[in-house]
């Protein structure tokens, strides 16, 4: 099993499979509109915009379950996304991303790359998996890591 066996909605209600993903190296973010780390959204274009004619992609997935920091709708998210951040980088459906509602690729993410002390819950919003041109999820960074230090790891990959 690998990420490319899952698909999910995209923020325009498509049904999406990440196996059309299948060699690029993929930055899969949990994301939110009124959080603290909202700023991130401008650092997590930039790093599209600067990767992705090599083949790097993000991957948004709005995520309410933090503080209720995604309260709205996927069309008013992804206006928000657009007109304060200039989002270009595919967005999806608000999903969960723990618990047992917890969307299956958020569930095979943590079991793949746990957190600090061995933990597959995911923390907060802004929790990033790199993932390698084979669908391998590499690491897991932290909500706090700003998506600007992630360079050399995605280099590496490229």
């Amino acid at each position: 099993m690998s990420i490319y066996d899952f698909t999910a909605k995209t923020i325009r209600g498509e049904e999406q499979s990440l196996a059309d993903y299948k060699g690029k190296v993929l930055l899969i973010v949990n994301t939110a509109s009124k959080c603290g780390f909202t700023p991130q959204y401008k650092e997590l274009q930039e790093l599209y915009e600067q990767y992705r004619n090599r083949g790097f992609v993000v991957l948004g997935f709005p995520c309410n379950q933090f503080g209720n920091q995604e309260p709205g709708t996927e069309e008013e998210i992804e206006q928000f996304c657009q007109v304060n951040y200039g989002v270009t980088f595919p967005m999806f459906a608000k999903v969960d991303v723990n618990g047992e509602q917890a969307h299956p690729l958020f569930r095979y993410l943590t079991e793949k790359a746990p957190g600090v002390f061995g933990t597959k819950a995911i923390k907060w919003n802004f929790t990033k998996f790199l993932i390698d041109r084979n669908g391998n999820v590499v690491a897991r960074f932290a909500p706090q890591t700003k998506p600007s230090e992630l360079k050399s790891e995605i280099e590496k990959l490229l």
